[in-house]
């Protein structure tokens, strides 16, 4: 979760994220897909700040999360 925790996609600073990144975890944890995964992540940072992140944004950041999640130890999630 700290990659997660370390991310300002919106310039709020890194600590104005933390419900968001408990829902992400999830969504990383239930998914498979990196499009899905991105298209999650876009969706729960517009509910929470109806503010639109680029999906280039987000697609590059699933990747990260995905190799996280597919390596020995996801706990570093």
């Amino acid at each position: 979760m700290e990659n997660l925790l370390q991310w300002d996609p919106l310039g709020y600073g890194v600590d104005a994220y933390d419900t968001e990144c408990v829902d992400v975890v999830q969504a990383v944890h239930e998914l498979d897909d990196i499009e899905k995964l991105a298209k999650k992540i876009q969706a729960i940072y517009e509910f929470s700040f109806e503010q639109f992140i680029p999906l280039s944004n987000c697609m590059d950041k699933a990747k990260e999360l995905m190799v996280i999640k597919n390596e020995e130890d996801s706990c570093s999630l």
